[in-house]
Formats: structure tokens, C-alpha cells, sequence
């Protein structure tokens, strides 16, 4: 079963469309891109899976179960808890260590024990190769460590989903294979990874499926895995 299905769903913002008749299928363990220019309706999309942009009308539309057409605000964060998402400016608290930031998800997400909570994240450092700077400051990171930071965060809940938005944005390209090798890894164990990006570089190194946005439409390029 698919884990995200649309069957021709518009997306529309101030009675102007972002993207319409979108017919996009998500299933496990696969890693799927997102490409085009800035404005085409990419980060649009990703909102509209974990609600935060209502879908205007479609056939079909559903997430881990939910159908968005039907869907409560009051069952929002329980669709959310199933979902990592990671932003292109990291979005860390700066005001708190690596493990007071991952703290903070782990409890507003009904995490009681302390010693649950430790071992949860010294896990996730350690999936992301970060478990010597759980007691470092954000700003005592480069980028790239920001980034790996900001995966172990989405990676807390076991997510059936990870989102990325740009995720390499901000980073060297070096920096930005090292992220997406480590994406890759995540969605060969199982978890579905959707990325925008406008790195073409990157979909020739870590193949997957390729949707485009242009011109108001989205269609499938490519089915590389």
C-alpha cells in the first residue's frame, strides 16, 4: 500500500494555482526527488502532506492512512509524529545543546523517561555520526554538522516518512554528498525519503525516483533506484 497518494490534486494559493492534477505515489524505503526552479511549487507540496498548506481539490489524496480531504485539525499531530521533516536553514534551537534540542521534540511528543529519552538520542547521534557533540552548542557546528543534527531530529520517532526541503541548500557540494549518501542509507533501511533540490549533481549519484515541477504541472522524469 502506498504510503502517499495523490490522484489529481490542485494546489492553489491566493486563487492562483501552484500546482494542479498531481498524481504522485510514495511506498517504503524509496527516495524520492522533487526537482525544479524556485517558485514551481516544491516546498508547496511537502506542506500540503503534512498540513500546513491545504490541498484546494483532487480524486485522491492521502497520507499514512489519513485522507486530507476528511482529516481534523485535532488529528494533525499524530499524522506529524509519523513524519521527520528537515529545513534548509536546520531550524535548531540556539539556545540549547544537541541534546536539549532533541530533548524538546522527544517531550512534546509524550516522551516520559529520562533514561528512554537519553538512549533515543545517543541512538540517532550515533545513526548520523554525530554522538560526540551531543553537548554542543549549534553555533560550535559547521553546516554539514548542523544538517546531520537536524536528520537525527527527524529521525526521533521512527518517521514512515522523511521530508526534505532543499536540505543542501546551504552546503558545499562535498558537504551536500555527504548528506545525501546519508539519506540514501536512511531510505535503504526502509524509511521513504522525499527531497526538493535544485542540485542536478546529486539524482546522477544517489539515483531515485524523479518527479519535475513546471509550469503549474508536476510529471514523473525518471524511476532510477
Amino acid at each position: 500500500m502506498a504510503l502517499i497518494e495523490y490522484k489529481n490534486v490542485n494546489i492553489s494559493h491566493d486563487e492562483k494555482y501552484v500546482l494542479k492534477d498531481i498524481n504522485f505515489t510514495a511506498e517504503e524505503g524509496q527516495l524520492i526527488y522533487v526537482i525544479g526552479k524556485v517558485g514551481t511549487g516544491k516546498s508547496s507540496l511537502l506542506k500540503t502532506f503534512y498540513c500546513e498548506l491545504d490541498i484546494d481539490s483532487c480524486d485522491t489524496a492521502t497520507v499514512l492512512g489519513r485522507d486530507l480531504t476528511t482529516i481534523r485539525r485535532k488529528e494533525i499531530p499524530a499524522l506529524r509524529k509519523e513524519m521527520g521533516i528537515i529545513f534548509q536553514d536546520f531550524q535548531l534551537l540556539h539556545d540549547r545543546s544537541v541534546f536539549k534540542n532533541l530533548e524538546f521534540v522527544l517531550r512534546a511528543t509524550d516522551w516520559k523517561d529520562k533514561n528512554d529519552i537519553r538512549s533515543r538520542i545517543e541512538e540517532v547521534l550515533q545513526q548520523v555520526g554525530m554522538e560526540s557533540k551531543i553537548e554542543n552548542m549549534p553555533h560550535e557546528l559547521s553546516g554539514g554538522e548542523q544538517q546531520r543534527i537536524s536528520i537525527a531530529r527527524a529521525l526521533l520517532n521512527n518517521p514512515k516518512v522523511i521530508l526534505a526541503d532543499e536540505p543542501t541548500g546551504n552546503l558545499d557540494q562535498e558537504t551536500a554528498d555527504n548528506i545525501f549518501e546519508l539519506l540514501k542509507s536512511i531510505s535503504e533501511q526502509g524509511t521513504t525519503v522525499i527531497v526538493t533540490t535544485h542540485n542536478m549533481a546529486l539524482l546522477d549519484k544517489f539515483p531515485g525516483i524523479v518527479y519535475e515541477c513546471e509550469d503549474e504541472l508536476m510529471t514523473m522524469k525518471s524511476e532510477k533506484e
